[in-house]
This record gives structure tokens, C-alpha cells and sequence, in this order.
């Protein structure tokens, strides 16, 4: 039986994050000037406490680059699913995450207007950014 103070209990209400272990970092490259990179960013917000970080070697998205996708927490499963990201790197992209996880993630809280230029539509039809960009063939617009 799980108690509400128990270590499970507070891993179960955070909502999670998955990233592909191989293009972490690959939007930013050699440019990113944190130590460890945009992986180390994503481990930071598990060791803050605000998601359970689980790294994959491909989320099979290996044209986009920094894929990141939130996983609602277990008691938000019901109102949300997973929320995909593409190119999330650097400081200021990962800081509106943090700030949206920290808020409930996915289920709980919109996505942020701040995010909402990475997120990838699993879901529907392609929604353009800038209205000019060219849509990719995935539903990602594809500025230039």
C-alpha cells in the first residue's frame, strides 16, 4: 500500500520526461556552452525534482534533433497524454519546461506559448509557426 509521504507516492505525481540519449545536444552542438550540454540541463530537472528523466537510444525522430517528450504523471494520465518536443536545447527552452513541469506537465498545465514552437502535433493536422515555414512531411513545420 503506497502512504501519501512515501517515496513512491512522490514519484508518481511528477510527470516524466524521455530523450533520446543520441541527439541530445545535437541542436546547439559544439555552440552550447553548459558543461554536459543539453542532457545535463534534463538531468538537472530530475535532480530538482521536477520529472522522472529517462533517456532512450531513439524516439525513431532522428530528423528533428533534440527530441524531448513529457509524460503526464500517473494521477494526470487521464486528462493528457505525452507532449513531443523537438529541438529543446539550451538554456531559455529548457527553463520554460522546467517552469511548465513544475506547473504539473502535461494533463495538468497547457503547453506554454514559449514551448509551443517546439512541440511536434502527434495528433493532427501540421499547424505552421510563422505561417510561411514550409510543413515538413512528419506535421513539423520546417522553417528555414
Amino acid at each position: 500500500m503506497e502512504h501519501p509521504g512515501s517515496d513512491e507516492a512522490a514519484r508518481r505525481s511528477r510527470p516524466g520526461l524521455t530523450a533520446c540519449s543520441l541527439c541530445s545536444g545535437e541542436t546547439l552542438g559544439d555552440r552550447d556552452p553548459a558543461a554536459g550540454g543539453q542532457a545535463a540541463r534534463l538531468r538537472r530537472l530530475q535532480a530538482e525534482g521536477l520529472a522522472r528523466l529517462t533517456f532512450v537510444e531513439c524516439l525513431d525522430e532522428c530528423e528533428r534533433g533534440d527530441v524531448v517528450v513529457a509524460r503526464p504523471s500517473a494521477s494526470a494520465r487521464a486528462s493528457g497524454g505525452p507532449v513531443w518536443f523537438e529541438r529543446l536545447a539550451g538554456d531559455d527552452p529548457t527553463g520554460h519546461l522546467a517552469s511548465w513541469l513544475a506547473e504539473g506537465g502535461p494533463g495538468v498545465a497547457p503547453v506554454p506559448g514559449p514551448l509551443a514552437a517546439y512541440r511536434i502535433d502527434r495528433d493532427g493536422p501540421p499547424t505552421g509557426r510563422d505561417g510561411g515555414a514550409e510543413v515538413g512531411s512528419a506535421g513539423v513545420d520546417r522553417a528555414e
